[in-house]
């Protein structure tokens, strides 16, 4: 792993300024390539006692990704912890409407405020400039309770984040994209800690198969599952072993999405597209 020094560009040397104007962040860390870079770059350049790591756990986290939050910041010595969120409790997120992703921030803010407040710090979310573009009600929400995006003040895209991840020899750099499992689930349909688990199962069951870039929608008793278009063949050729793992948590029926991945693909409904896309 190289040190920070040597990762240059001026969208690098933003993104450490804008950390260094913050003086002291705590950082919603999801593992994820976006949070673990944001988190990495902040202990870098502010030190671990002005850097806080912090896993939010709830139902929505895949308990995988959860476990491999914590070895991050093992492996990194980051000042790490977790806490729990309550999104659940809240009727209004389980109806999963539209603005969920913001109840689900808010519910996010609401243990990570107290926090930032007890040690004089700022929010900051990994956020990258390409998340503008899709229907983001949290970024919103968050920014409203005064969480900071150094990443998207810094310029930095989707493709930067990965790029200067490698060029830190972060792990995370080609991490498939991990969004919480109420993604999965389509607007209008309720989001049980049931449905939850069904999702994180048959995901968890798939990759166990080595598919790790994927995404299981839950449409009732239909999982719909959704990889690149070039693992298609792959899952075609394995039927009986897709079948099986997805069928062996409860789904009825198994589909393959011929169109592929693709992120926020629950969004399309919003704009005229399949109101069963989740």
């Amino acid at each position: 792993m190289v040190s920070r020094a040597e990762v240059a560009g001026p969208g690098m040397d933003r993104l450490r300024q804008s950390l260094q104007d913050l003086g002291r962040v705590v950082v919603a860390f999801s593992g994820g390539a976006d949070s673990a870079f944001l988190a990495r770059v902040a202990h870098d350049t502010l030190g671990a006692d002005r850097v806080h790591v912090v896993t939010a756990v709830s139902p929505s986290l895949a308990g995988d990704e959860r476990d491999d939050a914590a070895a991050l910041a093992d492996e990194w010595g980051l000042r790490w912890s977790e806490v729990e969120t309550h999104e659940m409790a809240d009727a209004a997120y389980r109806v999963n409407d539209p603005d969920r992703c913001g109840r689900c921030k808010d519910a996010l803010m609401d243990v990570l405020v107290p926090i930032a407040r007890s040690e004089a710090a700022t929010v900051v979310l990994g956020v990258n400039v390409d998340d503008l573009a899709d229907h983001r009600p949290g970024q919103t929400v968050a920014a409203e309770r005064g969480a900071s995006f150094p990443m998207v003040e810094a310029g930095l895209t989707k493709a930067d984040v990965r790029h200067h991840s490698r060029e830190m020899g972060l792990r995370t750099a080609d991490k498939p994209a991990a969004a919480c499992l109420a993604s999965r689930v389509p607007y209008g349909t309720e989001v049980t800690v049931a449905v939850l688990t069904a999702v994180e199962r048959a995901e968890a069951a798939l990759r166990r198969l080595g598919f790790d870039d994927l995404r299981v929608r839950h449409l009732d008793d239909t999982a719909r599952i959704e990889v690149p278009i070039d693992r298609l063949p792959d899952v075609v050729e394995r039927r009986a072993e897709v079948v099986a793992a997805v069928a062996g948590v409860g789904y009825a029926y198994v589909t393959l999405d011929l169109e592929g991945l693709r992120s926020g693909n629950l969004n399309r409904a919003l704009k005229g597209g399949n109101p069963g896309g989740g």
